[in-house]
């Protein structure tokens, strides 16, 4: 049974440090659950920063309801980073509703996403809890540019893209969101068409010409992104496409190579072999949990161009430290839900429940975000 308001699942690995850095930021106790108590000790001491001035404690606890619901029984608020999520985050979605917590996660696989609305975001509401995934830079930021864009009158259909930049020009990715990526290519990928949803392609691929670069940026639907679907049953919006890049274009083509592979050998192996595929390409991509992030690498630019019969708007959002703000949103999330202040229950994304003027204000705020609007 937790003790403390906050528990941070998953906080061996490299989001649940960041995550418990921000409460500590904000002088929240939390309970730290995870597999592993001793392991998880000995990770924290190297990684959580102010980790001697925290109020916290750890806990033990098996991947199962039973076991998730004892262990955040107590808790108001569970802060999830247990991933591949269509593999692991069913199991802490329903350990947190019969726990009576509400729910964050920084998940953007699309097709999870779905899963939570369809099959948890009734039990929510009717409890009065809120469930919301995808608290993270990514989408969070880009859906904050699509509500800045959503405030000119008359707009009602969205382009988004998220484009990163991390160590030699790479994303910088943690092995948990490695695992995401490549986990994806069993999944489908839809974009929002006159409200509802449609499949991309296989091989859809994106140039994004942004004007903060020089040269267009090749972006893939990753997954398709939370965003369609938080947009979906949205009354002011009718289509919405959303796309990532990273500022290698190098690396997105490999990845868009490997997404080609998966299509034409291994698409239709048994599960387990497709597990071992997935394993030997995670492993040798992201062997290792990443160094720490370091604002002058790590650089992001969301945008989101509003368009709807005679209006048409751009909001840009710049940022840094993709990872570090992903604890931040997480941070600023449980302010409002321990105090009681949120503007939904049930399923809803974090600008939606929390509002996307207060994370855009909680992000300047700490140097990690600024935003632009301009009409077109």
């Amino acid at each position: 049974m937790a003790k403390h308001p906050v528990v941070v699942y998953g906080a061996s690995g490299y989001t649940g440090m960041l995550i418990m850095d921000w409460l500590i930021d904000q002088n929240i106790p939390f309970t730290a659950v995870a597999r592993d108590a001793a392991r998880t000790k000995e990770f924290m001491a190297q990684r959580v920063v102010r980790l001697e001035s925290a109020e916290y404690e750890i806990i033990e606890a098996e991947h199962d309801v039973d076991s998730l619901i004892k262990a955040f029984r107590g808790a108001k608020v569970v802060c999830s980073t247990v991933g591949p999520f269509f593999r692991f985050g069913m199991v802490t979605v329903e350990a947190a509703l019969k726990a009576g917590c509400h729910y964050l996660d920084p998940a953007g696989e699309q097709h999870y996403i779905r899963q939570v609305r369809d099959e948890f975001g009734e039990q929510y509401r009717q409890a009065g809890l809120l469930v919301s995934p995808s608290n993270a830079y990514m989408y969070t930021y880009s859906e904050i540019a699509a509500e800045l864009a959503l405030e000119t009158p008359g707009v009602d259909a969205l382009e988004t893209a998220a484009l990163c930049r991390g160590p030699r020009g790479g994303a910088g990715i943690s092995v948990g969101s490695t695992a995401t990526i490549f986990e994806g290519y069993r999944q489908e990928a839809c974009y929002l068409w006159e409200k509802k949803l449609e499949r991309h392609a296989p091989d859809a691929s994106f140039n994004i010409a942004d004007p903060a670069f020089m040269q267009p940026v090749f972006c893939l639907p990753w997954g398709g992104t939370s965003l369609p679907i938080f947009f979906q049953n949205d009354p002011r919006v009718r289509s919405c496409t959303s796309v990532v890049g990273f500022y290698d274009n190098n690396a997105m083509r490999m990845v868009h190579a490997i997404g080609q592979k998966w299509e034409a050998e291994y698409k239709h192996l048994p599960p387990e072999q497709q597990d071992a595929v997935l394993k030997q390409l995670v492993d040798s991509t992201t062997p290792a949990m990443p160094p720490r992030e370091r604002t002058p690498l790590q650089r992001t630019v969301d945008f989101a161009i509003g368009r709807g019969q005679l209006a048409s708007v751009r909001a840009t959002v710049h940022g840094i430290t993709p990872y570090i703000a992903t604890g931040a949103i997480h941070a600023a999330g449980v302010i409002k839900l321990l105090d009681g202040d949120t503007a939904r229950v049930g399923f809803a994304s974090g600008s939606k429940a929390f509002g996307h003027r207060y994370l855009l204000g909680f992000l300047e705020q700490r140097g990690l975000a600024r935003a632009t609007v301009t009409n077109l």
